[in-house]
């Protein structure tokens, strides 16, 4: 007999025997009996939520039709270039603006009018320009200099509207107010220093406006800097894309290597990724430490990091003690945490080191599962990318709305809708002088125009419904191939050949239903969590103390709600694999399962979570330590092959956060391995009581360790 199908002694037997004579609490059913012929995954089922599949069905043909629609109406280009008063496109290839890619305001000052919030237009010339303004400049002055030299006048017809070539006489909004952003001084009592200028022009800029112009340049700059920075982030990106591909590539080499080396020393590499994890805490508090009390001492380092405000130079900050004193807080909280985690649950973390060593036997015997998060990822990625491109056209679906800017505030016929090339033949310009029809913004009369945003809201609840069948899908046929390992009579002679696709086939061909209904239920919570995080976002401002408390409640039930959700989803998919029943009857058989072995479940949940967390920690550490040596020139053999950067934190960060994703692919695995073990040990104790004629499935060692939960 091999070696899993033991015959416990007759001291175990019975204490199995008493354990399953006591009457089970009626609130959570019947343990499962003994049935001779179970051997795991049922292959005789039938189609589960049948009618949870047709609309699952209808719902993806009808997000098809709607991409579609939103493909022949929505055009990126309303979204990527802006658009000038005529309602034609700045920088876009093949026009006459090819090469005025800046939206120039006539005056801009104009736009912070409340007005501009109702009406949705700023009251001013907008047209395309090559480049900004570089010199303060006038009308009254070009006029003046005009008599001397025509070069103010070539300058100051860059910002006038197309075909008005005479200097000499009076525009009438054809030219706009030309300023320059000057740079801001600031001085100790945070006041700002700007040049004076003696003349007042009546006709067009005065200096109040000048002045006003000045004072706002700081947000303008700002605007600016965010653009430049945005740009130079991709040119490091353009520079580093093949080293930041290396470091993902040894994240999977070493991800690969981690995992497989937990098939032979899976407790000495668990204890080795604690015992390093700690060390590396403690030696960043120590080191945080020593720099915390070193800039306590010198001048100037006493700075806030709100005063400086945000710095592309993450050195700066590192000049900081506040940023020293933050990080060993944080690192401290951690350590701490950790320790506390390892003095009071040291039994659970042995019991968990030894269930995942169980695990890793079941991987490796079936290899496959390792590579399944790469089929997920294409699928998540072709959805992340359908719903990205939809979203862009359903909101570049408008049509091009043009009102009526009126010069007087009186004027009957302001901020009505009116059509460019009809303009100039109605009694508008009559009735309003200087009116002139502009373009104001995207939108439309239409029934697909008035519901663009139901439309869009459907996108998003119909992008979350699909994510979540993709995890479920993932989940579920992991599942059925590690319950096919489990009730294998004979490891590995039993187990069936090509066991993830034979369970990737089931869940597909039998339980699409079921699996769509239990990704709804989740999608419309996380649907509600993302309307209150939207509403939170609007009432930051407000002074209603109750309604933001009671918003505080809504969204921590719902957060504590989509976590519970998750973790009966999970189970229900396990049972799935194993019984091929509908969702609902899955969910109450593994919700009842768990509360009969209640004290295993808290003991185990958490614990195995811990230990893999850490596992991602140290390999996303490891190869971010490697970058950070690589990218500050700090590895004398590969010094000339780094890149110049701007910022050598942003390929850094990327390597960081894709190893831990890499990671994360590879540990999700395991997590579902350990998932379904530990149900199928809980069926297992139930169905069989380990005598020669009802032995258990599991090794012997599994056995032990697990029946330790009963008393800790």
């Amino acid at each position: 007999m091999p070696s899993n199908l033991y015959t416990l002694d007759n001291s175990i037997v019975q204490s199995e025997m008493a354990r399953k004579s006591d009457v089970p609490s009626p609130y959570y059913g019947e343990p499962s009996k003994f049935d001779p012929t179970f051997r795991g995954p049922i292959s005789n089922r039938s189609c589960t939520d049948v009618f949870c599949c047709v609309i699952f069905i209808i719902v993806i043909l009808g997000y098809i039709a709607l991409g579609t629609v939103a493909w022949l109406h929505g055009d990126p280009r309303k979204v990527i270039y802006p658009t000038d008063s005529y309602g034609q496109f700045c920088g876009q290839k093949g026009t006459p603006n090819a090469k005025k890619s800046i939206l120039f305001y006539f005056n801009i000052l104009k736009c912070a009018n409340p007005a501009v919030l109702i009406n949705l237009q700023c009251p001013t010339t907008q047209m395309c320009v090559s480049k900004c303004p570089d010199r303060f400049a006038t009308y009254t002055d070009m006029q003046l200099q005009y008599q001397i030299t025509a070069a103010p006048w070539e300058y100051y017809r860059l910002f006038c509207k197309p075909g008005f070539n005479n200097p000499t006489k009076t525009p009438t909004h054809a030219c706009g107010c030309v300023y320059t952003c000057m740079q801001a001084h600031t001085v100790h009592t945070h006041t700002y220093s700007t040049h004076t200028h003696t003349h007042t022009h009546k006709h067009f800029c005065n200096y109040g406006s000048f002045i006003m112009a000045i004072v706002s340049c700081s947000g303008i700059t700002g605007l600016v800097d965010a653009k430049e920075v945005g740009m130079k982030i991709v040119e490091d990106y353009a520079a580093s894309w093949n080293w930041i591909l290396i470091g993902l590539v040894i994240a999977l080499v070493v991800s690969l290597i981690f995992i497989l080396l937990l098939r032979f020393t899976a407790g000495l590499l668990l204890w080795f990724t604690i015992i390093a994890v700690i060390l590396v805490i403690a030696y960043g508090i120590w080191h945080c430490y020593l720099e915390f009390s070193l800039l306590r001492q010198q001048p100037g380092a006493d700075v806030t990091i709100v005063d400086i405000g945000f710095q592309t130079d993450v050195t700066v900050y590192l000049h900081l003690s506040q940023t020293w004193l933050i990080f060993l807080i944080a690192l401290c909280t951690i350590e701490a945490s950790i320790l506390i985690i390892l003095i009071f649950l040291r039994r659970r973390v042995w019991i968990a080191i030894a269930l995942l060593r169980e695990g890793s036997k079941a991987v490796s015997y079936i290899m496959s599962t390792l590579f399944y998060p790469i089929i997920t990822f294409l699928l998540l990625a072709i959805c992340i990318s359908y719903f990205s491109v939809t979203s862009v056209f359903l909101a570049s679906s408008g049509d091009a709305i043009y009102k009526v800017m009126a010069a007087e505030p009186n004027c009957m016929y302001a901020n009505k809708t009116c059509d460019p090339e009809t303009f100039n033949k109605t009694n508008v310009s009559k009735t309003c002088p200087g009116a002139q029809c502009t373009f104001a913004f995207y939108g439309g009369e239409t029934p697909y125009h008035r519901y663009l945003f139901i439309l869009q809201l459907s996108n998003l609840l119909i992008f979350l419904w699909l994510v979540n069948f993709i995890i479920a899908l993932g989940q579920c046929t992991l599942a059925g191939a590690f319950a096919s390992y489990y009730w294998a009579r004979r490891k590995p002679q039993d187990i069936p050949t090509c066991p993830l696709f034979s369970s990737f086939s089931r869940a597909i061909r039998y339980h699409t239903g079921s699996l769509a209904f239990g990704a709804l239920i989740l999608a419309l919570v996380q649907m509600a969590r993302v309307i209150l995080e939207y509403l939170d976002s609007k009432l930051k401002g407000a002074s209603n103390v109750a309604a933001r408390f009671l918003l505080c409640c809504l969204k921590c039930c719902f957060w504590c709600l989509e976590r519970f959700i998750k973790f009966m989803n999970r189970n229900a998919y396990i049972m799935i694999a194993i019984y091929g029943k509908c969702f609902c009857t899955s969910a109450r058989d593994a919700f009842c399962l768990l509360m009969r072995n209640v004290v295993r479940v808290a003991v185990l949940d958490r614990v195995t979570d811990f230990l893999l967390f850490l596992g991602k920690v140290l390999i996303a550490g490891s190869v971010g330590v490697i970058a950070f040596f690589f990218f500050t020139h700090k590895i004398p053999i590969v010094q000339e092959d780094v890149p110049t950067l701007h910022y050598y934190w942003v390929p850094l960060l990327t390597v960081i956060f894709g190893s831990y994703l890499i990671a994360h692919g590879f540990f999700s695995v395991y997590a579902m391995c350990v998932d379904t073990l530990f149900l199928c040990f809980c069926e297992d104790l139930e169905r069989n009581d380990g005598s020669p004629e009802k032995p258990f499935l599991m090794s012997a060692e599994l056995h032990s360790i697990l029946r330790k939960t009963e008393h800790h």
